[in-house]
């Protein structure tokens, strides 16, 4: 594939890439940072990437550059961003929202990547375990670790001090 492919896929791609960045760490900056990073890591590739298989590359690139910015980083605390603009399907409340989204941050990067591209995205099992480069077994796992963790988080959230963090 060439450089007007190239171009034309990152024409394509670049926003939800940022979307898919921001879901995972929760801020702008760092999310577009992200993405630049995985799209100058693809074009490298570029030759070797299959058309079919190139968003698939793209979100494997996204999450591995995610986790890769965690590692010690686990004990910080990290300022929380807007919302994405995307349309919310369900009604839920704003405090509702924000919990989740801070509740969210607080699990494992890598548990993070799982339920992300599991949930939000909907990818089935085996394209999640293709993106990040494991078995299903290990999705499974991470999920359901991940749920867990979620839960514990979010309960955390609401029943201490971190209330007036969750409502700013």
């Amino acid at each position: 594939m060439g450089n007007g492919e190239f171009a034309e896929f990152f024409a394509a791609q670049f926003a939800s890439a940022c979307r898919y960045a921001y879901t995972l760490c929760g801020n702008h900056a760092e999310s577009e940072e992200i993405a630049q990073q995985a799209f100058v890591r693809m074009y490298s590739h570029w030759r070797r990437v299959r058309r079919a298989t190139a968003q698939a590359y793209l979100r494997k690139t996204v999450t591995r550059l995610f986790i890769n910015t965690r590692r010690g980083r686990r004990g910080r605390e990290h300022a929380m961003a807007d919302v994405p603009e995307r349309p919310v399907e369900q009604e839920h409340s704003e405090l509702e929202r924000q919990g989740l989204r801070a509740a969210l941050l607080r699990v494992p990067p890598r548990q993070r990547a799982v339920l992300v591209l599991r949930f939000v995205y909907d990818l089935p099992i085996d394209e999640v375990a293709a993106a990040l480069g494991c078995s299903p077994g290990t999705v499974k796992s991470q999920a359901a670790h991940g749920l867990g963790n979620l839960r514990k988080a979010y309960g955390d959230l609401f029943t201490g001090s971190d209330i007036e963090e969750v409502a700013l």
